[in-house]
């Protein structure tokens, strides 16, 4: 029976941040710290930040939304790729959008000593904008909109918030790893798998029609 990385990288993910929670050892060491990279080059916090998070509520949030959106992208490379190949690509595509996302925040933060950033966000919002591509029209859901929210609609909103929010920075959230995630994410399906891209606009324009 093949198992899925999905659920692989879901319960790694779990694991490890629930262990994180009590050792802060461990949290220090792995947390994403700019300033710390700079001077010690622990480049390996770009990818080990990924498996912390800050709370639960952050946890399942980024759980949730990778478990949800993460099997289309999975069935979608295998079936293309195969297997092996298959699982190569998803993983650089959820385990490079959490590298490449922080990237910016690196050279944002690298002279701020107090500075520190953990989560997926970047590999999933990686996986969601995948995802999207394949599914564009695919309805998502938002609370507390009632109704569901065409995916290509919710993929424009969601950039343009990420963006805005990145250059206003008036909060702790690093939208800058949401929105280059995002982007990470779009690029590399479509440099995959370039048929792609013709197929998102023709469903859309369907759908609109």
């Amino acid at each position: 029976m093949e198992i899925s990385p999905t659920l692989v990288l879901t319960v790694l993910t779990v694991g490890i941040s629930l262990y994180a929670w009590s050792n802060e050892a461990l949290l220090d060491s792995w947390i994403l710290s700019p300033y710390r990279v700079k001077r010690n080059h622990d480049y390996y916090r770009f990818i080990t930040s990924g498996f912390l998070h800050a709370d639960f509520g952050h946890l399942l949030f980024n759980m949730l939304a990778f478990y949800s959106f993460s099997r289309i992208v999975e069935t979608v490379f295998f079936a293309v790729f195969g297997p092996t190949a298959g699982l190569l690509y998803f993983l650089l595509l959820y385990l490079g959008g959490i590298i490449l996302s922080d990237i910016p925040t690196y050279l944002r933060h690298r002279d701020d000593p107090d500075y520190r950033s953990l989560g997926a966000s970047g590999g999933v919002a990686s996986v969601v904008f995948s995802a999207i591509l394949f599914n564009p029209t695919a309805g998502i859901r938002i609370f507390p909109i009632p109704i569901p929210i065409p995916g290509f609609i919710f993929g424009f909103l969601y950039l343009a918030y990420s963006y805005y929010m990145g250059r206003r920075r008036g909060d702790n959230i690093n939208h800058d790893a949401h929105f280059y995630g995002a982007l990470y994410g779009i690029v590399l399906t479509i440099i995959l798998i370039p048929k792609i891209g013709p197929l998102f606009w023709e469903r859309i324009r369907d759908f609109i029609n």
